[in-house]
């Protein structure tokens, strides 16, 4: 993530987990964000590997920073439903200088699918991705609204399976389910409910097309698998203001 109006760029790792800052000329690193204990990966901590900080990005104005897990620590785990009880970490700051931890955010997943990125949209509210894979079936991608103003910071709650208030869990509204998506040409390498889906695992708001649409750009890896593809899409969504 390119840090608004620095030199600089912050790096999140899903395998420690850890965000790091690093210099855009020469790729030094200069910097690294506070990771409280409890997300470090087991036995250190309570995270899963390759299951923590898949998402990182800031708000317009850069003082707000929010990093996703995409999997949920082993004291929250999945509801009854199979959905993921995850937490989004809240730093404040400033770009291109430190950020703290100042809250963390309940988020429920879709049944199976994990928290793959976000987008700050500002005041609060965010675009999310969440995606999951069947063997046999294929892959899920979803896009959420999300809205994370006023929400409860969960920081001292040990387990989120104790809240039994919904309204702790941030809100969510549904942008965009790719299956919906014309196929437009695409091919698949796996079986898929539509081609057009793979491991998508990156997104980015583009610019305002007119009134409360804009374009949104995603990226699907290979994982250097060769049944699957890497794949720009760029859609139009409504994101109303």
């Amino acid at each position: 993530m390119i840090e608004r109006g620095s030199r600089t760029v912050l790096a999140s790792s899903e395998t420690e987990p850890s965000i790091r800052r690093f210099r855009r000329f020469d790729g030094r690193q200069i910097g690294e964000l506070d990771v409280p204990s409890r997300f470090r990966v087991a036995p250190e901590g309570e995270a899963a590997s390759n299951a923590t900080f898949e998402s990182l990005t800031a708000t317009p104005d850069g003082r707000t920073l929010y990093a996703g897990m995409e999997g949920p620590l082993a004291a929250d785990g999945a509801d009854a439903e199979g959905r993921g009880l995850n937490r989004i970490l809240r730093y404040y700051g400033r770009s291109g200088r430190t950020y703290v931890p100042t809250s963390q955010l309940a988020y429920r997943t879709d049944a199976d699918l994990g928290l793959v990125e976000l987008v700050a949209l500002g005041d609060g509210q965010l675009l999310a991705l969440e995606r999951g894979w069947t063997a046999g079936f294929g892959n899920t991608v979803r896009i959420y609204r999300v809205n994370a103003a006023g929400a409860t910071d969960v920081t001292g709650i040990e387990s989120l399976q104790s809240v039994t208030d919904p309204g702790t869990f941030v809100a969510k509204e549904l942008v965009v389910d790719l299956v919906t998506c014309p196929p437009s040409g695409a091919t698949a390498k796996q079986p898929q409910p539509n081609p057009l889906l793979d491991n998508v695992e990156a997104m980015e708001l583009g610019r305002r097309l007119g009134g409360d649409r804009y374009d949104l750009f995603l990226l699907s890896d290979d994982n250097s698998n060769p049944t699957q593809i890497t794949r720009l899409y760029r859609l139009s969504v409504r994101i109303s203001d």
